[in-house]
């Protein structure tokens, strides 16, 4: 499987939705991949878990195979292009390609793990999700911080959005201990991601956003039956700035 590839699905939709108060691109495709069983397989058979030293995503990760890779982003490379207006002369690269499951209790989140989060600040880093398992699992949801009225975290804002939260953490005292599932006083969702199997998803890493967590469901290490997902992180550079 480490080289094999996935073909995609004739019957797949595509819709390009404009969210949020900046109409960013949020890319949505159902029924991708004609068929997931052999991508699954391997996570349960092959994939080795552990948890992602790099982000403060709350579970576990493993790399995806390479032939799913390639595959996945040969197909979305000239979307991707249009949607989002890449400049012409840039590559993209693969930045992170790993297999997901949330496994991290409630009572272990760190108080970052409690809030929604953004990848990068960087404008052309994106993120691609594909939702893989059947079953009843968390959406991904996306959300505005009222103090400072951000969606997307960019260089020009992030020491400002950082300070906002700093001075409401010091004034109100860390969040509770427990994922968010909705909107609260920092935070508007704005935007649900519903989930749904092999449904693939992209939008901008720069966007606050967070899987909408139920603990009861959600968290599980068993990747035939936790919220298994596919993630793969890209970026665009100049294509000699590529190797």
């Amino acid at each position: 499987m480490q080289n094999a590839s996935i073909a995609v699905s004739r019957k797949s939709s595509l819709s390009v939705r404009q969210v949020g108060r900046e109409r960013t691109p949020l890319i949505v495709i159902d029924d991708f991949a004609e068929d997931t069983g052999a991508l699954i397989e391997f996570a349960c058979a092959a994939a080795d878990y552990e948890p992602d030293t790099t982000s403060r995503y709350p579970g576990v990760r493993a790399k995806l195979p390479r032939g799913y890779v390639i595959a996945v982003l040969n197909q979305l490379f000239p979307l991707l292009q249009q949607v989002y207006r890449v400049p012409v002369g840039l590559g993209m690269k693969p930045v992170n390609t790993v297999y997901s499951l949330i496994t991290t209790p409630e009572a272990e989140l760190t108080p970052r793990q409690c809030a929604p989060h953004f990848d990068s600040t960087r404008p052309l880093y994106l993120a691609v999700l594909h939702y893989l398992n059947a079953g009843v699992h968390c959406d991904t949801g996306l959300f505005r911080h009222r103090q400072t009225g951000l969606e997307r975290i960019t260089d020009e804002v992030v020491d400002a959005y950082i300070r906002s939260r700093e001075a409401y953490a010091e004034e109100h005292g860390p969040p509770p201990r427990a994922y968010i599932s909705g909107s609260n006083e920092q935070f508007e969702l704005y935007e649900r991601i519903g989930y749904r199997p092999n449904r693939l998803v992209v939008y901008p890493g720069n966007l606050l956003h967070s899987g909408l967590v139920d603990p009861e469901v959600d968290i599980d290490a068993d990747p035939r039956s936790g919220r298994l997902t596919a993630n793969i992180f890209v970026d665009f550079f100049p294509v000699e700035e590529r190797h």
